[in-house]
């Protein structure tokens, strides 16, 4: 038992305490957690509510445009989904939560591989403008079928997740913690468990190269659009049953945009930098709005913080603070504080470029 225990602590020490940007996430996550204990405030219980859906959202986005460089401005199409099946089984069938979310994420799997057709045949902005049609086919079939899906009402009456406030919150951050380490995992290069993060890379960097090398591309663009529609489903079918009202807003373009928005103001390609986008842009527009600001102004404020960003940030928050507070082994690839003179792993020199 004290061996483990000793592995443990060294494994917290040198994998977590060891990187600034590690540290910095496990001080957030801890915040979060404390924030439930020290308020029982519902208006700020329901801001981050909804923050934790949105940062669920924003990643699954990332997944496919950070990493397979599929551009998808329909996003909103997996989001609405989801959110109208979980609402249509719970309403109609009389569903519990539990069964109705996986249901509607699967479901977004679903018309995820069919909008993953065309990405076998398209790329850029031509693969952007036909994805950007499918929230506009399904708002058209739902106001179509108004006697069943509430048309431009939209459907109402949905369950909520439990009868505590606290307790959907801590259920909602913990969803967003495990599916976050999951998107996390699933993409990241230097992952010893999955490995189809490089594979991914690899696309992004040069499809052509990739298909070449041997990589079956189409299997794996197919594998991205399936799990950022699942992870996208998954926050679609939460927000219905947070909202308990599910209306073609789901599937506004606008919405889609805003994935885009949140995670270009992060860092694409991170996923942990769509979710500090979304933790800034969305409750500091709904502050905004709790001291009176306008909807124009609100739009304002976040169009100038976009400008400053792209000015100059161009990578992304995330990534900009993280080459301040980190540098990465050039002989091992290991992550280091900035402030140290050698790899913590092989002890190779980490500012010869500065020394010269």
């Amino acid at each position: 038992m004290n061996r483990y225990m000793f592995w443990l602590i060294e494994w917290f020490y040198g994998e977590v305490l060891a990187i600034p940007g590690r540290v910095i996430a496990l001080a957030f996550f801890i915040l979060l957690f404390l924030v439930g204990v020290v308020t029982k405030n519902p208006y700020l219980l329901d801001t981050l509510i909804i923050t934790f859906i949105f940062s669920i959202y924003a990643a699954s986005w990332d997944v496919l445009a950070g990493f397979t460089g599929q551009i998808n401005l329909g996003h909103a199409f997996f989001f609405g989904v989801a959110a109208y099946v979980d609402a249509l089984l719970n309403i109609h069938l009389g569903l519990p939560p539990l069964v109705t979310i996986p249901l509607g994420s699967i479901g977004a799997v679903l018309v995820g591989l069919i909008m993953a057709l065309p990405a076998l045949r398209l790329r850029g902005v031509y693969l952007s403008l036909v994805t950007l049609g499918f929230p506009i086919i399904l708002t058209g079939i739902i106001l179509v079928f108004a006697e069943f899906t509430g048309g431009e009402f939209g459907l109402s009456g949905i369950s909520s997740l439990s009868s505590s406030k606290l307790f959907d919150y801590y259920i909602m951050l913990a969803v967003m913690l495990v599916s976050f380490l999951i998107m996390f995992k699933f993409t990241s290069v230097e992952s010893k468990i999955i490995r189809v993060g490089v594979i991914l890379r690899a696309i992004f960097e040069d499809e052509i190269t990739a298909r070449s090398s041997g990589i079956n591309t189409t299997r794996y663009k197919v594998l991205s659009f399936a799990v950022s529609a699942a992870f996208a489903g998954i926050a679609g079918s939460l927000y219905a049953h947070t909202i308990r009202i599910v209306g073609p807003s789901t599937l506004e373009l606008l919405f889609s945009f805003q994935a885009l928005i949140w995670t270009i103001f992060g860092g694409m390609g991170t996923i942990y930098g769509p979710v500090a986008g979304v933790f800034i842009l969305y409750p500091l527009t709904e502050f905004l709005g709790v001291y009176g600001a306008t909807e124009n102004f609100r739009i304002i404020v976040l169009t100038l913080t976009m400008i400053v960003i792209v000015l100059f940030m161009p990578e992304g928050l995330t990534i900009w603070v993280r080459d301040k507070i980190e540098i990465k082994c050039s002989r091992c690839k290991v992550g280091n504080i900035i402030t140290r003179e050698c790899c913590r792993v092989c002890c190779a020199p980490l500012h010869l470029g500065k020394r010269k």
